[in-house]
């Protein structure tokens, strides 16, 4: 089930030299519920690439979205992306979602529902 979701990221830098990863500020990963080392899926709105990889805490207040590794080879540094947290359950989740703007501002908790997805 889908648990965490940061919607409309923009990655503010690539780095090949890094050790495999998806550095994200502490904030947003606080605000949806994403653990440091958890497998993360990345789907670029951008280019439609999509790959896992695991989280590393960034600088908090800095909005980096930084992706790390061989992961910079698919997706670059002004892609816009989603970033999904899944959990295994047997349980209903009520997922935590966050949609930020061009300049990774947070702008509001969205709800997942069919209407909203018409409408992004």
């Amino acid at each position: 089930m889908m648990r965490s979701k940061i919607h409309k990221a923009v990655v503010t830098e690539a780095n090949l030299n890094y050790v495999g990863s998806i550095t994200i500020d502490k904030d947003f990963i606080e605000m949806v519920g994403l653990r440091k080392g958890e497998k993360v899926q990345i789907v670029s709105n951008t280019s439609g690439a999509r790959l896992e990889t695991y989280v590393i805490e960034g600088e908090r207040g800095s909005k980096q979205i930084c992706m790390n590794g061989a992961a910079s080879h698919l997706i670059g540094e002004g892609e816009e992306i989603i970033i999904i947290g899944y959990e295994l359950t047997n349980e209903e989740i009520t997922p935590s979602v966050i949609l930020l703007d061009e300049n990774n501002n947070f702008v509001e908790y969205l709800e997942e529902s069919v209407e909203l997805n018409k409408l992004l």
